[in-house]
């Protein structure tokens, strides 16, 4: 299969950049434009009729249209491109509409690479699954394919792990500033050894990597980033 060709809708340059080197840095996706206004988008998804783009990464927070009016106006066009929303739109109004108009994955800003590289990762596998030839021989199937998407659920959690603490913990690092377990225990109002044990899964997840601190009396300490 090519590589997947995604082009970055954000209105803030500095954003823009970092979505575009977000994307670049996950094997398999190639940025073929950066629009930061709706009709840019639009725009740039007409020029590029010979060559389609298989993927927007769509702000919904535009200075000209709202996302979802980008949305609605592509499908009225008759486009099937997937749209990645990357937003920091929380209202359920928008995530329910964004799903009617056919919005792949949903992505709230802030968020740390390994997140995004894990949305990216999941439309692949779908969309290596949606482009084969030929038709699905069970229900498990089309099960599968839509699970893809989806992700695991909470319950896949180790025990003894839930998924408010997780976030609380992930979002200690959202900074990208390399924290200690006992850093992360305060920031987080846990115990030391509760945070290392959240901050370890993550690790084993990718989600975040580890790293000794030099510069303090004794052993180097452990310090944890987002991955």
């Amino acid at each position: 299969m090519t590589d997947v060709r995604v082009l970055v809708v954000e209105d803030e340059p500095l954003l823009a950049e970092a979505h575009r080197a977000y994307t670049e840095r996950v094997p398999g996706f190639v940025v073929v434009g950066v629009a930061h206004t709706g009709r840019e988008a639009m725009a740039a998804l007409r020029r590029r009729a010979e060559h389609p783009v298989d993927l927007v990464l769509l702000d919904f927070r535009l200075p000209d249209l709202h996302g979802l009016e980008v949305c609605r106006a592509l499908r009225a066009a008759g486009s099937t491109v997937d749209v990645l929303a990357v937003t920091s739109a929380r209202d359920l109004a928008v995530v329910r509409t964004a799903v009617s108009l056919g919005v792949t994955h949903y992505l709230l800003k802030p968020f740390t690479f390994a997140a995004f590289r894990d949305k990216l990762h999941r439309y692949a596998e779908y969309r290596r699954q949606v482009l084969a030839e030929g038709e699905v021989a069970a229900q498990h199937e089309v099960d599968r394919m839509f699970a893809t998407l989806r992700g695991p659920a909470a319950h896949t959690l180790p025990k003894g792990l839930d998924e408010q603490t997780l976030r609380v913990v992930l979002g200690s690092l959202a900074d990208d500033a390399g924290r200690s377990a006992s850093e992360v225990a305060g920031l987080a109002g846990i115990s030391r050894v509760t945070a290392r044990r959240y901050l370890e899964y993550l690790v084993a997840a990718e989600r975040a990597v580890r790293a000794p601190r030099y510069g303090t009396p004794g052993r180097p300490e452990v310090e944890y980033r987002p991955a």
